[in-house]
């Protein structure tokens, strides 16, 4: 499981901001820091097996979003139902949406039903704590904070975000990438990239229509950024006085060795984004139909869960040579997409 959108050291930088108009801000990112520790020391004793899990089999989404009246008890007091209208708060309204759009991508282009392919209901929490900036999946659901107002705005404003945490649950349930390292980069890359395909299916946008931005709209005005990372252009999200500069690399030659973040979880996946987004765009076209199908192949191509960015390369590449066929130019593509990511494809490694 993952410890949430916003990676810890960005939140780190502004736990030691010192401007007194980020005072709030501040306080808030030394709170989220210091409970998301909690958190990724409590998912150690979560796990899917023993049918905790029980969901009902439908092809259609079953979401219920619930209101933590910011407080940190879940499930929280529910507010909308599937079905329901719209109500007055945007969050909610914002959330069911969010979980509506990532239910639609795998099913109606892949075919999945929910999260763990069982028609698994979606359930979220909205206005988690006070001025708490995260948005993260326990195993269970969707929690989002309603950011500090200073830096962050709400978590639930961004889809491709809400994307992005609930590939972790497909994640969870399909390759089971440990949560560390270069299998820990590629479980947080796998997250983009089928959040950034659940707001271009949801935009309907071609591969060069996509900005390819992850988290745009969650900075505030006050930060100089336009989102939490770029699978175009990794590390060009952010260079900001206080939060600094976006540290993701492109390619492997600027690859981080850091015992911080998991082994770096956050930043080294600018890597395998970056091949994504180079698959994606040479092949063309809408990004959810080959190069998203290859990825998708992929998670259910029986990996290990230490599996590396050479190792996931190589299924990538033999899942396009089974779709498409070994010369095709789809698999050209994904050969050229990790060349230029720096990525070397190893043949014999799973």
């Amino acid at each position: 499981m993952a410890s949430g959108i916003v990676p810890p050291y960005l939140l780190a930088r502004l736990a030691q901001a010192d401007q007194s108009h980020l005072h709030d801000a501040a306080l808030a990112a030394r709170r989220t820091l210091s409970h998301d520790d909690d958190r990724r020391a409590a998912r150690l004793t979560l796990s899917v097996e023993g049918g905790s899990l029980v969901a009902e089999m439908r092809d259609a989404p079953n979401r219920t979003i619930s209101d933590a009246k910011h407080t940190d008890t879940l499930p929280g007091t529910t507010v909308r139902r599937e079905g329901d209208a719209p109500v007055a708060d945007v969050a909610v309204n914002e959330a069911y949406d969010g979980l509506g759009a990532t239910f639609a991508l795998y099913s109606e282009v892949y075919g999945r039903n929910s999260i763990d392919g069982q028609g698994l209901p979606l359930d979220g929490t909205v206005h988690y704590e006070k001025g708490y900036d995260n948005a993260f999946w326990n195993g269970e659901r969707m929690v989002f904070g309603d950011g500090d107002g200073q830096v962050f705005q709400r978590f639930t404003i961004s889809v491709d975000v809400i994307g992005h945490e609930l590939t972790h649950g497909v994640t969870q349930y399909t390759a089971g990438l440990l949560y560390k390292d270069q299998s820990g980069a590629l479980n947080e890359s796998i997250s983009d990239v089928f959040g950034s395909l659940v707001l271009q299916y949801e935009k309907k946008q071609t591969a060069d229509e996509a900005s390819w931005l992850i988290g745009q709209g969650l900075f505030t005005t006050q930060v100089k950024g336009v989102a939490l990372r770029s699978m175009k252009a990794p590390g060009t999200a952010y260079d900001d006085p206080v939060l600094g500069k976006d540290p993701q690399p492109a390619t492997m030659a600027d690859y981080v060795d850091t015992s911080d973040d998991d082994d770096g979880v956050h930043t080294n996946s600018g890597i395998p984004n970056h091949a994504f987004y180079l698959v994606a765009t040479t092949i063309g076209g809408h990004a959810w139909e080959k190069a998203g199908r290859i990825w998708y192949d992929t998670l259910l191509a029986g990996m290990k869960p230490t599996t590396d960015f050479s190792a996931f390369a190589a299924l990538t590449l033999a899942a396009a040579a089974t779709r498409y066929g070994e010369d095709s130019a789809e698999a050209d593509a994904v050969r050229a997409g990790w060349s230029g990511a720096g990525v070397t494809i190893d043949g014999g490694a799973r």
